[in-house]
């Protein structure tokens, strides 16, 4: 058997990073089994669904290196395909017109009075089967339908017994009859097929072996499994994910996070993808002997369902803390990929951050290439995000740069002599030669000795002139990548005591 799983978001917003989640989980076992792994956009929502939604899907997919086989699905397009499979199960007597005039409810209530009135009737005793149109004749049903009479179709569930099936994470899962109530199949107005109804004829059409996603839709399952057994058609397996809570235990979700749970969030603020897949890869999953830096093919190579634990993941993150906006293992693994991964790989997103902020130089990928990839290796030791490069990294590529406000009150203005002092030290370096790492290490300790200074008051004031920090890279690797003329023209710019005045 081939395994086919798919992905099926609502375009209904941004990709969550839940659900992304949900979509590697797939790919990851689709890859690791030979399988298929398909796409399918769940649309149905005609008022809140939308192109812009959709290609954020499919682009964030292709930022995480996810790819897809065969044709995207759209639901939409498939609701004749789910009327008419609703008609069958009337017909064949599985299913029953309900007469009930519809009630004019808020959409967004709709789940709340179901669960209220489920809890209501479970407290009186009252038996689910107690539509009173349940066991309408057939040629009643017939009669007030042909006559105009609006109508949903429900489902028949059997008075009793109980649905199971095995969960590859939670296990056997079992629920009564008499806790499912007759679900609607088809809505009163415009014959609208539901949910269920629809991922089931979905999930058959396309011959999904295997539903991975998350453990919320556990009490869908139950009903799916009932529509399954009506159709008589082989119910897959399913893997229920734990979910991904936010620091205070609560659901993370859009509506209350916000951005932090957006994928475009990441890849807008400067992660690697190939860093935040593997981030997302351990929430929920352990891969064998703890390690947790892994490429997309250990990944493949190592993911099992089996491996998925049934806890919770918690996300970590501060709200209104810039510094800790986001998890911080997600901020190390990103650190960790921007400083070991090979250079191919890391150099054209450099490129396109640069060019995004205007500080790409074509000559950077001729004449001047060694030069570069000189200075990103030294510069991406100490960055978090691609975003650094242009930020914290902008005076490796420009003469405008920021001066770090903290940075300029403790290298440069506690000492009164301090600007006095690196005016010579320009000085000194202008005569070097030749002009490199050593020999402007020499210099400056030189100079200091003749001073009567420390050198690390130098080396500190010399780095925030030469690059508007406080820390970063060996000051010598400093004026070896920027050179004597750059070096020379900021240690005497006098910029800081200029904004100052």
């Amino acid at each position: 058997m081939t395994v086919r799983v798919r992905f099926a978001p609502s375009p209904t917003g941004y990709l969550h990073i839940g659900a992304a989640r949900s979509a590697l989980f797939n790919w990851l076992y689709a890859r690791k089994t030979g399988g298929k792994f398909l796409l399918r956009i769940e649309d149905t929502d005609l008022q809140r669904s939308t192109d812009e939604s959709t290609r954020s899907i499919i682009e964030g997919l292709e930022w995480l290196g996810l790819d897809y086989d065969e044709d995207i699905v759209f639901q939409s397009a498939n609701a004749p395909k789910h009327r008419e499979a609703a008609e069958r199960l009337l017909e064949e007597g599985k299913a029953y017109r309900d007469f009930t005039p519809k009630v004019q409810r808020d959409d967004k209530n709709v789940k709340e009075a179901v669960s209220e009135r489920a809890r209501a009737q479970e407290a009186e005793g009252v038996d689910q089967r107690s539509n009173p149109f349940r066991d309408l004749p057939k040629e009643a049903s017939d009669r007030r339908a042909a006559a105009g009479e609006p109508f949903a179709i429900r489902l028949k569930v059997p008075v009793s017994g109980k649905t199971r099936f095995d969960d590859i994470v939670y296990g056997t899962q079992e629920r009564n009859y008499t806790e499912i109530e007759d679900l609607v199949l088809l809505r009163s107005e415009g014959g609208h097929p539901l949910y269920n109804l629809s991922v089931v004829i979905d999930d058959i059409d396309m011959g999904i072996t295997h539903v991975i996603r998350g453990q919320d839709h556990l009490t869908n399952t139950h009903k799916q499994v009932l529509l399954y057994e009506a159709l008589g058609a082989t119910v897959p397996q399913f893997a229920h994910l734990p979910l991904i809570l936010a620091p205070n235990k609560g659901k993370l979700s859009k509506r209350k996070h916000g951005e932090v749970v957006s994928l475009t969030t990441y890849r807008d603020r400067g992660f690697v993808p190939a860093a935040f897949r593997n981030f997302l890869a351990l929430l929920g999953w352990s891969p064998p002997e703890g390690k947790e830096i892994l490429s997309k093919e250990e990944l493949v190579e190592y993911f099992a369902l089996e491996g998925i634990g049934r806890a919770n993941a918690i996300f970590n993150f501060t709200e209104n803390d810039p510094r800790r906006w986001t998890d911080d293992k997600a901020l190390w693994m990103n650190a960790e990929y921007i400083r070991t991964m090979a250079f191919d790989e890391l150099l054209p997103m450099v490129k396109a951050e640069l060019r995004a902020n205007k500080l790409w130089r074509e000559e950077y990928d001729e004449d001047d290439r060694a030069w570069f990839i000189k200075t990103v290796n030294l510069i991406r030791q100490r960055y978090f995000t691609l975003k650094d490069f242009s930020g914290q990294g902008r005076a490796y590529f420009s003469d405008d740069f920021d001066f770090d406000e903290t940075a300029i009150n403790k290298n440069l203005r506690k000492e009164p002599r301090t600007r006095e002092l690196l005016n010579g030290l320009a000085a000194k370096l202008e005569s070097v030669e030749p002009f490199n790492m050593e020999t402007a290490e020499a210099a400056l300790r030189a100079f200091a000795d003749e001073a009567g200074v420390k050198a690390g008051l130098l080396i500190n004031g010399a780095r925030t002139m030469l690059t508007g920090q406080a820390v970063g890279p060996s000051m010598f690797e400093i004026f070896d990548v920027l050179g004597r003329e750059a070096s020379v023209e900021r240690l005497r710019s006098g910029i800081p005591w200029f904004e100052k005045e």
